[in-house]
Order: C-alpha cells, then sequence, then structure tokens
C-alpha cells in the first residue's frame, strides 16, 4: 500500500461496489455514508442448491459477487471492494425468495401470519488490491415476528404489489413495516444487507469502514 508523504490516503483511493440492483440495499447504504458504484450481473439462481437455506444465501451472494469480478477484472486502477448478497426468508425448512406472482405472495402470507421466520443474508466480499485478491463470505440471521393479518390486509397488501418484488414477500422499510411485530437481530439485514456484518468484514481486510464515508457530491 503507498503511504508515503503526499500520497492519497490508500481508503480515499478506494472504489466500492454493490453487486447487486436492490434499491433498498443501495439505499441503506447511502444511509450509512457509503455511495457505491451499482454493477450487477444476472445469475441464474436455479442452479445453484447447497445443504441449507443460510447456505444457499452465502453460494448465491458468492456466484453474484464473483460474476461482477469477472466483468470488471482483478487489473484496476484503484483498490476495489465488490460487495455481493443474497436474502431469503426460511420458514418450516424451505426458502422463500421473491414470490413474484399474486398467487404465490398470498399462498405465503397465509402461512406466515402470526408466524416467526428466518431472514438469511449471504454476504460476499472481493478486495481487489495491484498484488492481491481477497474474499470472504459470511452468513447474518435475524428472526422476524409477522402480526397475525386478517384476509382483507393480506389481500391490500398484496395487492400493492410489493411483496411480490422482494425476498420473503415483506418489507420492514416499505408497506409491510406495520406487519412485522418483532426484529430479533440486525434490522439491516432483514432490508437485504448487514451493516455490522459488512463492516467486520471490513475490518478483517483491514479497512476501517469510517473511511469509506463520503459525501454525495464527491461521488
Amino acid at each position: 500500500m503507498d503511504q508515503s508523504p503526499g500520497a492519497e490516503p490508500y481508503a480515499e483511493r478506494m472504489r466500492l461496489v454493490l453487486a447487486s440492483k436492490s434499491p433498498a440495499r443501495l439505499s441503506t447504504l447511502h444511509q450509512a455514508g457509503l455511495y457505491p458504484d451499482v454493477i450487477y450481473s444476472e445469475v441464474d439462481e436455479d442452479g445453484y442448491t447447497a445443504g441449507g437455506v443460510d447456505q444457499l444465501t452465502a453460494v448465491l451472494a458468492e456466484a453474484k459477487g464473483e460474476a461482477v469480478v469477472d466483468l470488471l477484472g482483478t487489473s484496476l486502477p484503484e483498490p476495489t471492494v465488490v460487495v455481493a448478497c443474497d436474502s431469503m426468508l426460511e420458514l418450516d425448512g424451505h426458502p422463500w425468495g421473491k414470490p413474484h406472482t399474486d398467487d404465490e405472495a398470498l399462498s405465503r402470507w397465509y402461512r406466515m401470519r402470526g408466524r416467526s421466520a428466518t431472514l438469511h443474508t449471504g454476504h460476499h466480499l472481493v478486495l481487489i488490491e495491484p498484488d492481491r485478491v481477497r474474499r470472504a463470505t459470511r452468513i447474518a440471521s435475524t428472526l422476524v415476528t409477522f402480526a397475525d393479518l386478517t384476509d382483507a390486509e393480506i389481500g391490500a397488501y398484496v395487492a400493492s404489489g410489493e411483496p411480490q418484488r422482494v425476498a420473503g414477500a415483506f418489507t420492514i422499510d416499505g408497506l409491510g413495516g406495520a406487519f412485522v411485530t418483532r426484529v430479533d437481530g440486525d434490522p439491516h439485514n432483514v432490508v437485504g444487507i448487514s451493516l455490522p456484518l459488512v463492516r467486520q468484514m471490513l475490518i478483517d481486510f483491514g479497512i476501517a469502514w469510517h473511511e469509506l464515508w463520503r459525501s454525495p457530491a464527491s461521488e
């Protein structure tokens, strides 16, 4: 690392890349003072398996992150951190990603209401430096308890279109926030990216979280 007198501090030369098109993840990072570039590559999630729902999110996060690294290459003009995530809700041992359709969203909420389920998010970070590339993959899990919604509430929520677009068929930072009665664990993880976990992963790379703070005008 170039820390010679007059050199720009290493962290200030660092580029942060979010390997996700999720507006919720990007907004969460913005609110935390990080302004990454967004680069993502479509990954066929149906082609991946793992021993558990939590491990599946890790496998998918790694696949998404490595696909973006392939796009970027490893000969870059500045040190670069790629952050990739994948989230799924686990209920009754089954993985629930985005329901996509009205019928599937309705079916899930009829099973979810009044119960608790675990939201897993796999995180894959890649630090690309001139002389080496380092990788790390970790999982954050948060227990979420849902209100015992009426059929009318479920119907109205599905009609809004929100649950079809998000992992687990709910949000805590949108219309679905009123339908979550308890969160045990990191609430950011439920949105799709665990800030405390990413901070620790960066520390393991020798990067302090606050050194990546930027103002919007600087991006």
